[in-house]
């Protein structure tokens, strides 16, 4: 199973970046996928997730309102449309998968399996 973050870059604050993971090796389908981020000296915080089946979708408070996320089955990718980008928003940004749904507890990690290597974000002026 393989998991490619791409998308991330500098973009000033008010900005907007979208983000793309691409998964293969597993029948995306039937896999939720979040976004998780970490930010330098921060521990690892869960920041949006949708579930297979385009069930639901989750986000942390802290980007309720700016960042929106998708998926596109026939393409094995999900995205994350990140709007009125700050500060405060930069890290490296992870997806991973999940057999399960997000869950609210999704934002832990401890249910997704496999995760990609990150991309990093950086919003500032």
């Amino acid at each position: 199973v393989q998991l490619q973050a791409s998308g991330g870059g500098l973009v000033q604050p008010g900005g907007s970046l979208k983000l793309s993971c691409t998964v293969s090796g597993l029948t995306f389908d039937y896999y939720s996928i979040g976004w998780f981020r970490q930010a330098p000296g921060k521990e690892r915080e869960g920041v949006s997730c949708i579930n297979f089946g385009n069930e639901a979708t989750y986000y942390a408070d802290s980007v309720e309102g700016r960042f929106t996320v998708s998926r596109d089955d026939a393409k094995n990718a999900v995205y994350l449309q990140m709007d009125n980008l700050k500060p405060e928003d930069t890290a490296v940004y992870y997806c991973a998968t999940t057999p399960t749904r997000c869950g609210s507890d999704y934002y832990t990690g401890h249910s997704f399996a496999f995760w990609g290597q990150g991309t990093l974000v950086t919003v500032s002026s």
